[in-house]
């Protein structure tokens, strides 16, 4: 991944990249919700540090298509540590944008 040494990362050295950010950020949300999340689909600076989203398969169903997924906000500051996260979607892992 990509060394981020830029002002984004306020507090971090130069040696940190936000691969180890979201790696240590997935590692607490796995602590605490349990669940081992499927992908990350996305991630954003914020003043207080990261916003990261994580896509969580909440049902299991067979055929797969029909399986429950849900998409975690997890906020976490510029070394890394949580600070929270909220589920903002669920949905069928079939289902698109707007369905």
């Amino acid at each position: 991944m990509a060394v981020v040494s830029d002002s984004r990362v306020r507090g971090a050295s130069r040696s940190d990249d936000l691969g180890s950010i979201v790696r240590e950020a997935i590692r607490q949300f796995i602590e605490l919700n349990g669940t081992t999340p499927e992908q990350i689909s996305g991630v954003r600076s914020t003043d207080e540090g990261w916003s990261i989203l994580v896509e969580v398969l909440d049902l299991e169903r067979v055929p797969s298509t029909t399986s429950v997924l849900s998409t975690y906000r997890v906020d976490v500051d510029s070394d890394g540590q949580l600070m929270g996260f909220e589920r903002v979607r669920r949905y069928v892992r079939a289902a698109t944008d707007g369905s």
